[in-house]
């Protein structure tokens, strides 16, 4: 731990926003500039015990900021996302808070927004069925009540535009299992597909049949 007279504050040299902390002529830590004015720190300044702990925890936390604004300037993520990597990183559980509770009083976490976005995007980009959304922001740490909001004020919870998304899925998919030799062998196939991509069997199971009549109309309508 040490303790001792500030005897030099340099810039560093890759980062102009933070500064190396020097006690009796040795180099004891780098902080932000924030943390500098925060801790009122000055050339000479005497270091105690007290003191050092508090200049310690102070750099932890601002360390703990850095490592979860760079992750959420990549994307967006939940808060449980944002604790494991910072626990993976070694952040210290007072850190790990102290950062969290920035993070949400700065609009930069918040679980409510974060499910919102991520059921808009999956139902865009992979047509996802309501089971497979609750199971992924389940498995991103968010809490079962948000959950089930986000879900609720969105059209997953709509059963008319979760048939709608899994019937145009289903006919994206169509060309692969349209050679299937028979009945059972292309609902496992496709309605296992189906499943995969969150949708329940009472969605499912109509959806198999229209389009398995579709495919021996074509084949009848062939053989004419």
């Amino acid at each position: 731990m040490p303790t001792g007279t500030i005897t030099a504050i340099k810039a560093q040299v890759n980062d102009p926003q933070r500064v190396n902390i020097f006690i009796d002529g040795e180099f004891a830590l780098g902080i932000g500039l924030n943390t500098l004015a925060n801790e009122g720190l000055w050339v000479g300044m005497e270091l105690d015990e007290a003191a050092w702990m508090r200049l310690e925890a102070a750099a932890q936390a601002e360390q703990a900021l850095r490592i979860a604004l760079r992750m959420l300037d990549r994307r967006p993520h939940a808060a449980a996302e944002v604790r494991q990597r910072l626990r993976q990183k070694g952040a210290t559980p007072a850190s790990i808070e102290q950062a969290l509770v920035r993070l949400t009083e700065l609009g930069l976490l918040d679980d409510a927004a974060f499910s919102q976005l991520w059921v808009e995007q999956r139902q865009r980009q992979r047509s996802r069925g309501i089971h497979a959304l609750r199971d992924e922001l389940r498995r991103k740490g968010v809490d079962r009540a948000t959950i089930e909001q986000t879900l609720a004020q969105s059209d997953a919870s709509d059963p008319e535009a979760e048939a709608e998304r899994a019937e145009a899925l289903a006919r994206h998919l169509l060309p692969r299992y349209a050679t299937s030799r028979d009945k059972a062998t292309f609902q496992r196939r496709l309605g296992g597909l189906l499943q995969r991509r969150g949708f329940s069997l009472a969605v499912i199971s109509p959806i198999l049949g229209i389009l398995w009549a579709e495919l021996q109309d074509h084949e009848d309508d062939a053989d004419i």
